[in-house]
């Protein structure tokens, strides 16, 4: 199965959504399985829900929006391992979403 294709099953997935037509919970788990790709975006997915959740609320003086001590956010999509965030997190959303479209962008025809 393509790439994209789970990815946008990923997608539903997070959001609560059903799977799309023809994608299973069997077939989304096994295209994951071997595709080391997917996973890196799904857990990239997931970050950035994670991130939008806490940045998207009313933030009180010194809320570091859960980021950690340096408010950073690395090359891994961690918390806390610096990368710089700014005040908001906005521009670590920033790059996360452009990192999750370039790997859809890229990654979206291979099949695993």
């Amino acid at each position: 199965m393509q790439c994209s294709r789970i990815r946008t099953a990923l997608s539903a997935r997070l959001d609560g959504e059903q799977l799309p037509a023809g994608v299973t919970g069997r077939s989304l788990g096994a295209h994951l399985a071997g595709c080391a790709r997917c996973r890196t975006w799904e857990r990239q997915a997931v970050r950035l829900r994670q991130l939008v959740a806490t940045t998207s609320g009313p933030r009180g003086a010194g809320d570091d929006g859960g980021l950690g001590d340096d408010g950073g956010l690395g090359d891994d999509g961690g918390a806390g391992d610096g990368g710089g965030v700014g005040d908001g997190g906005t521009e670590a959303l920033d790059a996360l979403l452009g990192r999750l479209r370039r790997a859809a962008a890229g990654n979206g025809d291979r099949t695993g």
